[in-house]
């Protein structure tokens, strides 16, 4: 925890503007890896652990917070017709998040420790024993696979805010 700690809490204060709700969400992040040790549950990469489950608590935290929005009201419209925000995503995508969990393994480990945690190739190399161009290869294959993934629902969304305004 030592080791992490200074990384991770600076992982989560540029994603938590209230330095309360940063440091609670960095005692959940603890919490949960003391009882994972007392659960006997092993892990593997403690670090890319500890980021990971920091980012689902700052997700969970968001969520809760988010206002309602009404799903009934139209978000846009096409040819005329008003649309559902339901038919402005498509059914069962699961956004972003979703799409990283999609990706195979080796891409969404680089991809995760270097976009979301913020880790150099160089770190990376180190700990893995892969070669950077390695790691820089499956970062380019990932961000390739997200972009075709995100690419539907990004154009619909900037269609559906140009109609707004």
């Amino acid at each position: 925890m030592a080791r992490e700690s200074g990384r991770l809490t600076r992982f989560i204060r540029r994603r938590v503007a209230d330095v309360a709700d940063a440091e609670d969400i960095l005692q959940e992040v603890f919490s949960e890896l003391v009882e994972s040790t007392r659960m006997l549950q092993p892990i593997e990469q403690v670090g890319a652990w500890l980021f990971s489950v920091a980012r689902h608590r700052i997700i969970e935290r968001f969520r809760k917070r988010r206002p309602t929005v009404s799903t009934s009201d139209p978000v846009g419209t096409d040819e005329g017709r008003p649309l559902l925000f339901e038919e402005v995503l498509p059914a069962n995508d699961g956004g972003p998040d979703a799409a990283i969990e999609e990706l195979p393994a080796e891409q969404r480990f680089v991809f995760e420790a270097h976009e979301l945690e913020g880790r150099s190739f160089k770190e990376l190399a180190a700990e893995t024993g892969l070669s950077v161009n390695t790691l820089l290869s499956r970062k380019h294959y990932a961000v390739r696979r997200l972009r075709r993934r995100l690419r539907a629902i990004h154009t619909m969304f900037q269609q559906t805010q140009g109609e707004r305004t």
